[in-house]
């Protein structure tokens, strides 16, 4: 199978377009949206985000030292998107999207009511690692929406219709492939009853 070398690049994708929802010390909101955003440890539950400096959002979370991670939706699409082209110093990205603004239980920022998950955030650690920095916080709670509960009362996130972010494009998430685990779990035999 023939390979074409590329210069080095970011070509780990698809990612998770998550709307990171911030809030500056005078009170106002923001969203913006990064494609940058990683699970970085299970305990503590850590995660990250890498935000360029010159954006908007920065300053506000360098300064609150935190942030709600909103997982976003097929139905979110548009929304998404506009939260990353445009500034919140120029819109109020909540009203023009249409978005409800939900006060987080642990940190000082609003959620996105509409999105199937947030997860709230402290800063930990800020490493200014070149075009981007990035935030590494500890994760201090977490929501789900209770309409996407199954019949067993587990939540079932591909019933909210998640979307990816590829090379410039957004796509939902299609079919489930396997759960964690299944190319080595054993197969139940299929015993013939005697007569």
């Amino acid at each position: 199978m023939a390979k074409q070398q590329w210069k080095p690049g970011n070509m780990l994708y698809p990612l998770p377009a998550v709307m990171v929802s911030v809030r500056d010390n005078e009170g106002k909101d923001n969203i913006i949206t990064v494609a940058w955003a990683g699970t970085v440890c299970t305990n503590p539950p850590m995660v990250s985000i890498s935000v360029r400096p010159e954006r908007y959002s920065y300053h506000m979370i360098e300064e609150s030292g935190v942030f709600v991670i909103n997982l976003t939706t097929e139905t979110l699409t548009y929304a998404t998107d506009y939260c990353g082209v445009r500034s919140g110093k120029d819109v109020d990205k909540f009203k023009e999207m249409k978005l409800t603004c939900v006060e987080a239980s642990q940190v000082n920022c609003g959620m996105i009511g509409e999105s199937p998950v947030n997860i709230e955030c402290k800063v930990v650690k800020t490493e200014k690692l070149g075009s981007h920095h990035m935030f590494l916080a500890q994760v201090v709670a977490v929501h789900a929406d209770e309409d996407y509960m199954d019949e067993n009362g587990r939540f079932d996130l591909n019933s909210a219709h998640p979307m990816v972010y590829s090379h410039g494009t957004y796509y939902g998430v299609g079919k489930q492939l396997g759960t964690f685990g299944y190319s080595v779990r054993k197969r139940k035999s299929k015993r013939k009853s005697r007569k």
